[in-house]
């Protein structure tokens, strides 16, 4: 039977950590309010309550139309560690909108996050670099990243980081050594990235590869990937069981082997039976680039009699579902057959 008796237990959600949050229009602008409080716990509450609110693109646009996002390039530099770490995580939410991330770039956010690739706190600093990370996925991220010369800074930070940051940064670097190659040849990234692609963790060679496959479509990078000896450890991964790997693997070497020397180390290294090996597998990604680096291959003469027999293979695939493993079936095939 129902009682009247009330209980004097809290209610079993209530989060101390975590302010109060008020009703309808007044919640944000009480919770800025709060974020300029002096106790530090007072503003630790009230960013813990702000990080569930952005999650809502209405409330994130709400959050910058008042002021939250000035606030925030404050609290970053904030002389408590804990108040850095949720301003960042609110940083990271709110680039997770379309409206955060304009408003990002209209703010200058990015520099103001630039300053916190040393910050001592880890949780801190791998929420600025999954900011990072996801504005790196947009172009006009990676073009505000590029003209602040982030890119020798990501370069430094890879061998230094955390394995669950360092796949972060190597993601953002992968992005932006697309745009400005250059720089990132300038700091040495070849040798940089040639150790990670050894990693015992997939994430960080998958990562790894996509950079060296950015880094090699310049034709200095690709000098500088055959004077690194990198393609030896681009035909390994050829075989590894993650397919994003043997994707980027496969199009590093294609990139590299445009150039006389790059087709001859290849050769070398024993990059054709493993290509071969690739046309076979379901990702679409990983025979599309297989294809065209043995074309490449197939330009010296060597290569081309040790292909010569797998044209078969290279026929049946003529009739593959995706128009783009025809294509290159077809470009495959007339080069292998060449005859002078």
């Amino acid at each position: 039977m129902a009682s009247s008796r009330v209980s004097e237990l809290l209610p079993p959600q209530l989060d101390p950590l975590q302010a109060a949050v008020a009703f309808g229009d007044r919640a944000i602008p009480r919770l800025l309010l709060e974020m300029q409080d002096d106790a530090s716990f007072v503003r630790q509450r009230a960013l813990a309550a702000l990080c569930d609110l952005v999650r809502d693109p209405e409330r994130a646009y709400e959050a910058i139309r008042i002021g939250c996002l000035e606030r925030l390039r404050v609290l970053i530099k904030d002389e408590d560690g804990s108040v850095r770490t949720h301003a960042t995580e609110v940083l990271h939410l709110l680039a997770t909108h379309s409206v955060g991330r304009e408003a990002f770039l209209r703010m200058d956010v990015v520099s103001a996050l630039s300053d916190l690739l040393e910050e001592p706190v880890p949780a801190c600093r791998k929420n600025v670099f999954k900011t990072l990370s996801m504005l790196a996925e947009f172009p006009a991220g990676v073009a505000c990243m590029v003209d602040l010369d982030l890119v020798p800074s990501l370069v430094l930070k890879v061998p230094v980081e955390q394995e669950n940051i360092r796949v972060l940064v190597l993601s953002t670097l992968s992005a932006c050594i697309r745009q400005d190659a250059p720089s990132a040849l300038a700091s040495g990234a070849v040798s940089v990235l040639k150790e990670q692609l050894s990693h015992p963790s997939p994430d960080i060679r998958r990562t790894a590869s996509s950079a060296v496959l950015a880094i090699s479509v310049p034709v200095e990078g690709k000098r500088r990937v055959c004077e690194e000896e990198v393609l030896p450890v681009l035909v390994r991964l050829l075989s590894d069981h993650d397919a994003g790997v043997s994707a980027n693997a496969a199009g590093a070497i294609m990139n590299t082997a445009v150039i006389t020397k790059g087709k001859f180390q290849a050769l070398g290294a024993g990059a054709v039976q493993p290509l071969l090996c690739l046309l076979g597998k379901e990702d679409t990604a990983s025979c599309a680039n297989a294809l065209r680096a043995l074309t490449c291959l197939a330009e010296v003469p060597r290569a081309r009699l040790q292909l010569l027999p797998h044209l078969p293979l290279l026929e049946s695939l003529l009739h593959h579902p995706a128009p783009i493993i025809q294509r290159a079936s077809a470009t495959a095939i007339q080069v292998i057959s060449w005859t002078p």
